[in-house]
């Protein structure tokens, strides 16, 4: 009924060859998650220091052997900075900046002169 014989033949199997890695592809998730913490920082802003805890954690959780080799800053330093980022932009929840200190940059024009 069937036939037991292989009918593959052996001159017509082609093996198997990994395809060359892309080597320009640029790092935009690196990119924001070392770029994030340091607008966090700058601005004090909480939700952009949220935001670059997660793309910290995504990148170097989605780190490749390539990544690794590549990059010049490991992804757990990458997460340590946004959590610092982090840290920074809930401070004056835990140290208050003191009464009577002007809030503002040291360039701007003095306050009026109560009479």
């Amino acid at each position: 009924m069937s036939n037991k014989k292989d009918m593959r033949r052996a001159d017509l199997i082609i093996p198997y060859q990994e395809p060359a890695a892309k080597t320009d592809a640029p790092e935009f998730q690196s990119t924001l998650s070392s770029t994030l913490p340091m607008a966090a920082i700058f601005m004090r802003n909480r939700y952009i220091g949220w935001a670059a805890v997660v793309f910290a954690v995504q990148s170097w959780l989605g780190e490749s052997e390539d990544t690794k080799k590549s990059t010049s800053t490991p992804g757990y330093f990458s997460v340590g900075m946004s959590l610092m980022s982090l840290a920074v932009t809930y401070l004056p929840l835990f140290l208050p900046p003191p009464p009577g200190i002007q809030q503002g940059s040291a360039t701007d024009a003095a306050p009026p002169v109560p009479a």
